[in-house]
């Protein structure tokens, strides 16, 4: 009996123990740590890290814009979460803070080097840039790398440029150059323009996007192969992040999507051209008709020339009553949500209300500009700030003035817009970057459209008279002094 009783508390114990090994089992395996996917869900909220750029996050009238904003914005609504982005104000400030509280992902141009993949893992691939190095236009184009010794080649620090620099110095000892913490590409291609460095390497797509500002920095060759641009992650943690994203962007680019954003936001910023003013041409026969008495009726209430308002729809949409932008904008005068919902227009698309929302958000933009900006300068600068932003638009007034030059005049002004694309004055001032070159190619494209639409007006009119006047008599009606008369 003894015996049995002690097989039996020992059995009993055995079985106990076997119960709370697995309640510890099952506790740990419901209190594990949720994977980074299910922590994003959970918050509701996706966070990268980016550095303020033309091809990267900027802001202007319109809102948030650029690539890597939309391409993060397309992906966290795929997965339902809001999106926070953190500018950062360097590439090694970027780098040093994936993974940490303020970006799960650092989405910022970054190319995919061996260097980088030993500390950090990636995504697929979304493009391709190569290393492309720059000169002044005007001096003797470098050809070689052999060319570069003795003059002075600048690079970002800590940047894909830079470990490209240190392979080829293997090949080539006696070359030199200076890495710029906390410099913009952007800076670069300033500093090679005004002749302050003999060379510069960056990369092709923000060349190709930013060169229109900067014409005498010239592109001379490609120091590298095409090389892969994708999002970054941290080394630590799981990748449940990266597999998401991965398959975002695989079906992002399938639907053609992905390239379509690559065409809407990573071209030149560059002006008008012939083949727009052909197209443009083209579309006063074909486009125009259709709302040139409604643009004629409300440009008369708003006592707004109607050459004006139908050049700014022409500029905003291609006279396209259903265009909509990557950042949401719509309709004829592309508004905003908030624009329209403050200009009374319900439905955005309508031809009617958004001309009318277009003109009276024109109207009070002019109205909120200085009383010393009077004239033409008044409606030129207005114009600015509608593709802008008044905000980005009174920053380039103060660079003007510290500049000496008069902040009321449109000429002036248009000099200083470009220069809130460079670090050293857009961190000087309110507002911080903005793509300043499109409001001043926004006002030379209007100005252009609107000329156009004038002497096409005229020149129907003028068609008109002639075909009133060249109502000849029948010959029966004939007499000697019909002559006369022609």
């Amino acid at each position: 009996m003894r015996g049995f009783y002690f097989h039996f508390k020992k059995t009993t114990k055995r079985i106990a123990l076997c119960i709370l090994l697995f309640v510890v089992a099952l506790t740990l395996s419901t209190s594990r740590a949720p994977t980074t996917l299910e922590e994003v869900l959970s918050s509701n909220e996706l966070r990268i890290l980016t550095l303020m750029g033309s091809t990267t996050y900027f802001k202007n009238a319109k809102g948030e814009d650029g690539f890597e904003y939309l391409l993060a914005k397309a992906f966290a609504n795929s997965l339902g979460v809001k999106l926070k982005v953190t500018p950062m104000t360097s590439l090694s400030g970027v780098l040093l803070a994936v993974g940490g509280p303020l970006g799960h992902l650092a989405a910022a141009g970054l190319t995919m080097t061996p260097e980088r993949q030993e500390r950090m893992h990636f995504s697929h691939p979304y493009y391709h840039v190569t290393q492309t190095l720059i000169y002044r236009n005007g001096s003797k184009r470098p050809r070689t790398v052999e060319d570069l010794y003795g003059g002075q080649l600048l690079v970002i620090q800590n940047s894909s440029h830079s470990e490209r620099l240190s392979e080829l110095k293997l090949e080539y000892p006696d070359l030199q150059w200076q890495a710029m913490e906390g410099a913009e590409m952007l800076d670069l291609m300033a500093m090679v323009h005004s002749g302050e460095a003999d060379y510069a390497i960056v990369d092709s797509t923000s060349y190709l996007v930013d060169r229109s500002i900067y014409p005498k920095a010239r592109a001379a060759f490609d120091i590298s192969e095409p090389q892969p641009v994708a999002w970054a992650f941290p080394f630590h943690g799981d990748e449940s992040l990266i597999d998401a994203t991965n398959a975002f962007l695989k079906g992002f680019e399938k639907s053609g999507e992905l390239e379509a954003l690559k065409k809407q936001s990573l071209n030149q910023t560059s002006g008008f051209n012939l083949a727009g003013s052909q197209l443009f041409l083209h579309r006063i026969n074909t486009r125009l008709p259709k709302y040139e008495d409604m643009l004629k009726d409300i440009a008369k209430e708003y006592d707004i020339d109607w050459h004006l308002l139908a050049a700014i729809a022409y500029q905003e949409s291609h006279w396209n009553a259903e265009a909509t932008s990557p950042t949401g904008v719509r309709g004829l005068m592309m508004l905003t949500l908030p624009t329209a919902k403050e200009m009374g227009v319900s439905n955005r698309v309508d031809p009617k209300q958004s001309l009318e929302g277009g003109a009276k958000y024109f109207l009070k933009t002019k109205s909120r500009l200085p009383a010393g900006i009077t004239g033409i300068d008044r409606t030129l600068l207005a114009m600015a700030a509608y593709n802008v932003g008044m905000g980005h638009l009174e920053d380039a007034r103060v660079l003007t003035d510290r500049d000496k030059r008069n902040p009321n005049v449109w000429e002036e002004v248009k000099k200083s817009l470009p220069l809130l694309q460079q670090k050293k004055y857009f961190s000087t001032v309110r507002h911080g970057y903005a793509r300043g070159q499109e409001p001043v190619n926004y006002v030379k494209n209007i100005l252009h459209y609107q000329a156009i639409l004038k002497w096409h007006s005229l020149e129907t009119q003028r068609r008109f008279e002639r075909e009133q006047n060249l109502e000849l008599p029948n010959s029966s009606d004939w007499n000697p002094n019909s002559l006369r008369s022609l």
